[in-house]
């Protein structure tokens, strides 16, 4: 079995925090940037992607500051977070992606990835 690394990405997002967080926590938002469509049904979350399907439940969220969420098919202690860090001096967002890998190869992969999924999101939001 594979060790799973931790890692944490940084973006800066021009926009409000309200208007981030809703992109980042309601299947409206995340069907915009993240999935094909997201449906959601108690603390679950149903990802689309194609004719691909990954569930996730929401371990743990604070309104407009960050949303965890966990991949049911993975370990409990793996997770991807979404953290929205403001500056107190410049009032500048940024988003903060934690997720795991399984090796280097894959954190490459993964880090590819969420750039362009924060660029879809980006475009969302006119940012």
């Amino acid at each position: 079995m594979s060790e799973h690394l931790k890692y944490s990405i940084e973006f800066p997002i021009q926009s409000s925090v309200s208007v981030l967080y809703k992109r980042l926590s309601t299947p409206s938002g995340l069907s915009e940037w993240f999935a094909d469509n997201v449906n959601m049904k108690d603390k679950t979350y149903t990802f689309i992607w194609d004719e691909t399907e990954q569930s996730a439940n929401i371990l743990k969220k604070k309104n407009n500051s960050f949303i965890r969420f966990h991949w049911l098919e993975n370990p409990k202690e793996i997770y991807f977070e979404f953290l929205i860090q403001v500056d107190e001096m410049t009032s500048d967002v940024s988003l903060i992606i934690s997720d795991f890998a399984e090796g280097e190869e894959d954190k490459e992969e993964q880090l590819l990835l969420w750039e362009e999924q924060v660029n879809s999101l980006k475009r969302a939001i006119g940012s």
